[in-house]
């Protein structure tokens, strides 16, 4: 697989993954799917794989230290970023970019693999109270600029996964629905 990072640590990187992941079992692979606790995934003790750490914050690493998955017990400092919205008001997807560049190093940093983000939900009703969280109501902004934050990210050799796709625009009963 081609790579385009400017950063040769995510070369070296993404080489060592390709070839752990070309020695993992389908019934391991499958395993990575599921979680070992709220921020982890399963390890992979015949091959010494740690099971990767996940972190939410499209906004800035969110690294719990507790044992509480919302950092109620204590988070590592991290930079607060602007939030999607605000990013896309600048109309500079190169600025969506290097967010996620400065995302990704503080990933490393803290010893996340993947950041769980951005959130790429289009909005669809003012009272959506995640609305901060998403680009825009245009898919087509919305998409450049997701497109554009999970390079910045990627190129430190930090995985993402976007999330809220869609429908997910009502507060009430939220957690629930």
């Amino acid at each position: 697989m081609a790579r385009t990072s400017d950063n040769p640590d995510a070369e070296l990187v993404g080489e060592a993954a390709e070839a752990l992941v070309s020695k993992l079992t389908l019934r391991e692979k499958a395993s990575l799917c599921s979680g070992a606790s709220f921020w982890n995934l399963q390890s992979i003790k015949r091959l010494g794989l740690t099971g990767p750490n996940v972190s939410d914050g499209p906004h800035g690493v969110r690294r719990d230290l507790g044992s509480s998955h919302l950092g109620l017990d204590g988070s590592a400092p991290a930079t607060c970023f602007p939030c999607a919205c605000t990013l896309a008001s600048s109309w500079d997807p190169t600025l969506a970019m290097l967010v996620g560049e400065a995302l990704g190093r503080e990933c490393l940093a803290l010893g996340v693999s993947v950041l769980l983000g951005p959130g790429v939900n289009i909005k669809r009703h003012p009272l959506c109270g995640r609305n901060f969280e998403y680009f825009s109501e245009d898919p087509l902004l919305a998409g450049e600029f997701a497109a554009s934050f999970v390079k910045g990210v990627q190129s430190q050799g930090v995985g993402t996964s976007i999330k809220h796709f869609a429908a997910n625009n009502q507060e009430a009963n939220r957690v629930s629905i």
